[in-house]
């Protein structure tokens, strides 16, 4: 049901800051920022040969970033990244130990493929991030 880990994300109060940071600190491959309304949020992805790193920062007050930074005004791991083959099929699966965020359907993430998010108190803390490879 679920696949390779697609990326860990990190919140970031400063994203042009945080992306300077690995690139000049590791060499990392460091894409162009990406904003996404849809979701209240900036990204920019880190290539890893077996992942990514996602940084992630606030468009906007009302996001749930920037709720997140308040509580974590240097940022941190906001959540992990699992690929599933069948979305639909994974989510009827976890919504039988907990709630999935939003209205429950598939919003388009940042590579552009469907994406839900499991509430993290029914995922021993963790929020978890499904995406359709």
């Amino acid at each position: 049901m679920i696949g390779k880990l697609n990326h860990v994300a990190i919140a970031v109060p400063d994203l042009e800051r945080a992306a300077d940071t690995y690139r000049n600190a590791f060499g990392a491959d460091v894409s162009d920022p990406v904003e996404m309304p849809e979701h209240g949020v900036s990204v920019i992805f880190i290539q890893l040969p077996n992942t990514k790193i996602e940084l992630m920062s606030p468009l906007g007050d009302s996001s749930p970033i920037a709720e997140f930074l308040e509580r974590n005004p240097a940022g941190g791991i906001h959540h992990i990244c699992l690929e599933t083959d069948d979305i639909g099929a994974a989510s009827d699966r976890a919504r039988a130990f907990g709630r999935i965020l939003g209205n429950g359907e598939p919003k388009t993430g940042a590579h552009g493929k469907p994406v839900v998010f499991l509430h993290p108190k029914d995922f021993h803390g963790t929020l978890i991030e499904f995406e359709e490879a």
